[in-house]
């Protein structure tokens, strides 16, 4: 008899183990799949006095745009370290891809090197991601901040290494008291910040679904993030709000990324939708087209999620500051992107 219950208390265990192993292993999956169950890895914040790193990771650049932006950095209080390649030129691009990835590399390896910067976008970064140290960057995070062509390191960064990523000024752009604003409080000061356009933006923001939603800020430049769909250098869209902006892109294209991305299934599972701008996007010879605007309405209002198009991001000269893998919420009535929290330590 006591053979008997020995061996059903035995059984009984097992079971219970199994069942236990089952649900810890679809727990780790739940964590793994979810954004909201997982902790991004934030950059310690930066201070007067700290050292930026410069890399040129995409199209080429001139000796005079490495002075101007020593001179925007040291208006911060930073000094200032030149990537070994910063200067290479091949063709189109800034230098080999080897040699470009290598900048970034030894950017997240040097401890004296607090953040990075981007020098300008054009065309080049995904050429480079299967090159990057991605367990370097994840035990050694920086801030790390550009946007545009700038957007495939800020995903990929992001997705590999889930450390957060910055879409804002490169080197280049104009740092104005609109710009440097963002950047300070974000970057320097590590508030939760609510952006919203001033009252005075050019471009009066429009409505495309409204209401609220939360979720992790990912995105970046429309056409860049398209080229990389199908790849593993995309963060999990799931529970995620999602920001793009353009330039030089008419309608029909927008019309085309947009359809991609909706085939690719990616629209389908975010929580909430910002177009920033589009710089330079209008029909070309007086051609026919539908508007930007039918475009964003016809595509995103069919998901019932909230959605605006006209946010300060994009090819613009007032920018903000979004931090790639934070929590958010977005208000589609007011036009506002509110930080849930910190992004930097």
């Amino acid at each position: 008899m006591s053979f008997i219950i020995n061996r059903r208390q035995f059984l009984k265990t097992v079971a219970l183990s199994a069942i236990a192993t089952e649900i810890a292993t679809e727990f780790r999956q739940i964590a793994i799949a979810n954004p909201f169950l997982k902790t991004p890895s934030k950059p310690p914040r930066l201070k007067v006095g700290d050292t930026v790193g410069l890399i040129n990771p995409a199209s080429p650049i001139d000796a005079k745009d490495i002075a101007q932006v020593q001179q925007t950095l040291a208006s911060l209080g930073l000094k200032v370290k030149l990537g070994k390649h910063l200067l290479d030129r091949y063709g189109y691009l800034a230098g080999s891809d080897r040699d470009r990835a290598s900048d970034v590399n030894a950017m997240f390896a040097d401890a004296s090197v607090k953040a990075i910067v981007a020098v300008r976008g054009g065309w080049g970064c995904n050429r480079i991601l299967p090159l990057l140290n991605y367990p370097l960057i994840q035990a050694s995070p920086k801030i790390l901040i550009g946007y545009s062509d700038i957007t495939s390191l800020l995903l990929a960064i992001y997705a590999k290494s889930g450390v957060v990523t910055f879409h804002g000024p490169v080197g280049t752009s104009t740092w104005n008291p609109f710009t440097v604003d963002y950047v300070k409080r974000i970057l320097f000061n590590g508030e939760a910040v609510t952006m919203q356009n001033p009252p005075n933006a050019s471009f009066k923001a429009e409505i495309i679904t409204p209401g609220k939603a939360r979720g992790k800020l990912v995105g970046g430049n429309l056409s860049v993030l398209v080229a990389m769909v199908g790849s593993s250098y995309l963060p999990d869209w799931r529970q995620s709000i999602l920001f793009v902006e353009e330039i030089g892109e008419e309608a029909y294209r927008i019309d085309r990324m947009l359809t991609q991305l909706k085939l690719a299934g990616i629209l389908e599972q975010i929580s909430g939708f910002i177009f920033g701008q589009c710089t330079d996007c209008q029909p070309k010879d007086n051609q026919p087209s539908l508007t930007l605007s039918q475009v964003l309405r016809e595509h995103i209002q069919p998901l019932g999620i909230p959605a605006w198009y006209g946010s300060q991001i994009g090819h613009i000269k007032d920018k903000f500051t979004l931090p790639v893998g934070v929590p958010v919420e977005i208000d589609a009535n007011r036009n506002t992107i509110r930080m849930l929290e910190s992004s930097v330590k």
